[in-house]
């Protein structure tokens, strides 16, 4: 059985995210901060008939607690098959370039930035076990500076100094791991689950949690012939999602 770590994902997208791939066959950890709350969501799981999820504690911005995550899956596993690099923050409103001070612009990009990368160079020894290891990045359209510098595109005017400008320096991450693991059978993506209504953005998006799911699931269990060092957008109106940079 294929294993996998989502951060973050003790609700909203995340949760569901784990659901989607427990109901295809992968035991999957649910990371969460709060140990006791993410348990909590396990045990309702488990009701709804999920068997196969665990609740791990991690937090992205804590190397401890990574790397006991770390240790806890590979005492378990011996290896770690599937990273999905969900747990995110927006940080506060409005994000100003001109205003918006650099200890909140720092406080965003601990997780959405160098936490992914605190996880993934952690992780990586195990992925290297798998046969088939992938990294899925969970980014946004809001980090596209293609999309960010046409004023047709419909959410130009969301600019944002913490959180957009976190997700774009996540999508260069993304590219220079891609290119680093190219020759191993890794497959490394940014993955945009598109405008989606959730707590995170007070469900203003028109996009289902369900639909956000199942575009990560589709563009995370990929096979040997799929792309890497790509970035897919569920908001991308065409058969392949590929987003601009």
């Amino acid at each position: 059985m294929k294993s996998v770590l989502i951060t973050g994902a003790n609700r909203s997208i995340g949760l569901e995210t784990a659901k989607q791939l427990s109901q295809k066959g992968l035991f999957v950890y649910l990371g969460t901060r709060d140990l006791a709350k993410g348990e909590a969501v396990v045990t309702a799981l488990n009701e709804e008939g999920f068997q196969n999820i665990k609740a791990i504690a991690i937090d992205v911005t804590n190397l401890d607690s990574i790397l006991s995550a770390k240790n806890s899956i590979e005492n378990e596993q011996g290896k770690l098959d599937i990273l999905i690099n969900n747990a995110g923050i927006s940080g506060d409103f409005p994000q100003n370039a001109s205003d918006t001070s650099v200890e909140d612009i720092q406080k965003v990009f601990d997780t959405n930035f160098f936490g992914v990368i605190r996880v993934t160079q952690i992780f990586l020894a195990l992925l290297k076990k798998s046969d088939s290891p992938r990294i899925s990045n969970i980014t946004s359209g809001l980090g596209s500076l293609t999309l960010h510098s046409d004023p047709n595109w419909k959410y130009y005017p969301f600019k944002s100094a913490s959180y957009g400008t976190s997700k774009t320096a996540l999508n260069a991450f993304t590219v220079v791991l891609a290119y680093e693991l190219k020759d191993l059978p890794f497959k490394v993506n940014a993955i945009d689950p598109g405008y989606t209504a959730t707590d995170f953005n007070h469900y203003s998006g028109p996009g289902t949690i369900e639909s956000a799911a199942t575009f990560i699931v589709k563009h995370t269990l990929t096979d040997e012939n799929a792309p890497t060092g790509q970035f897919f957008s569920n908001d991308i109106e065409d058969e392949t999602g590929v987003s601009p940079w």
